[in-house]
């Protein structure tokens, strides 16, 4: 028999988990291979071992586990057939659910909270592969004629904008406000219905 592994797959979502919660609670600044390490209940040589450094703990593992949660998310959602409304619910029950589920992974992802932030090729696959995703859901209102000639990855830039957009105001805060209270959720699927419908008018429009 071999032997069994020092540091195994319940370690390393406990180190993610725990370096997510210190993220969340103070930051980027807060976290360090120690804190995480006693967080999780486990040694600074588990981190090492499994991350190879608090850089490759931060940015390249929590980061991709953003655009993992987003890939796998998206991939249970059930098509209908008016690809409109199921592009709008990608950003409405997935990339919200991100926003405030997982507030620090969005801000590391999409945010780009921590300096000098340098994606290695897992965190760049990972990206890649939930991009190409997205611009094949919206390659569907292509085939219904509902893009308006627009390229899709072209039309998934300006839809992932306003979702970036809509997932910062959200995570402004009480003090900084622009989404009305308690109605968040409504004000996403109005905009992003609106990009979707502004996608079709434009090709009317010439």
């Amino acid at each position: 028999m071999g032997r069994p592994k020092e540091h195994d797959e319940r370690t390393r979502v406990a180190l993610l988990s725990a370096a997510e919660r210190i993220v969340a609670e103070g930051g980027p600044g807060a976290l360090s291979v120690r804190a995480v390490a006693a967080r999780a209940g486990t040694t600074t040589r588990a981190v090492y071992s499994l991350f190879g450094s608090k850089d490759g703990l931060l940015v390249q593992a929590l980061a991709r586990e953003a655009f993992e949660f987003l890939y796998a998310e998206i991939a249970k959602l059930e098509e209908s057939d008016d690809p409109g409304a199921d592009l709008v619910d990608v950003g409405v029950l997935v990339v919200r659910r991100l926003v405030r589920e997982h507030p620090a992974l969005y801000r590391i992802a999409f945010q780009r909270v921590v300096p000098g932030m340098d994606a290695g090729p897992e965190l760049t696959a990972a990206r890649q592969r939930a991009w190409k995703q997205l611009v094949g859901k919206v390659g569907r209102l292509e085939a219904a004629g509902l893009l308006g000639g627009k390229p899709p990855a072209e039309a998934a830039v300006e839809f992932n904008a306003m979702m970036e957009g809509l997932g910062n105001a959200e995570l402004r805060g009480a003090v900084l406000r622009l989404l009305p209270e308690g109605s968040e959720e409504e004000t996403w699927r109005n905009a992003l219905a609106t990009v979707v419908r502004g996608f079709a008018a434009d090709g009317r429009s010439r």
